[in-house]
């Protein structure tokens, strides 16, 4: 069996007044992560861990942030179109492990929904799906509650 990994790491600027989502999911906060898209930060390091293993170059390269048709766009379509373009490739998703670093809010009630989201999304089990939540300890600039980061690791096997 051929199998590969994939690494994504992004961050995201927190501003008051946005909507926050999260793992597909709209989370409750007074800030909202700002993007080209809808700044789904765990959505996107997916994505990029996805294309990686997959040696599909990354987010930017297939999603443009200098694109118009993608202003705004729900994170979940670009999830769908990177397991398209996976699965294209003749791979398929073994497992996904991922963390959100985060100060407020907190992330651990919100992420039953945000598993059964992406799932759904990708077609998957959610038992392949972990997602953990840390913060910084207050420490830079996700302490400082100036933005949310979040990394992804993905196995890929040909199926």
């Amino acid at each position: 069996m051929k199998i590969r990994v994939g690494f994504g790491y992004d961050v995201h600027q927190l501003q008051p007044g946005l909507p926050f989502w999260l793992g597909g999911i709209l989370v409750p906060h007074t800030h909202g992560a700002h993007g080209h898209s809808d700044a789904d930060v765990l959505i996107h390091v997916i994505c990029d861990a996805l294309l990686g293993a997959a040696n599909l170059r990354d987010i930017g390269f297939h999603f443009p942030d200098t694109d118009p048709q993608y202003k705004g766009i729900d994170s979940k379509k670009l999830l769908a179109e990177t397991l398209r373009l996976l699965r294209g490739k003749g791979y398929e998703l073994s497992n996904i492990d991922s963390t959100i670093c985060l100060e407020q809010p907190k992330v651990n009630p919100h992420i039953p929904a945000m598993r059964q989201a992406l799932a759904q999304v990708m077609a998957v089990e959610e038992d392949l799906i972990s997602i953990k939540a840390t913060t910084t300890e207050k420490l830079g600039f996700v302490g400082r509650q100036e933005g949310v980061a979040a990394y992804a690791t993905v196995l890929i096997y040909k199926a």
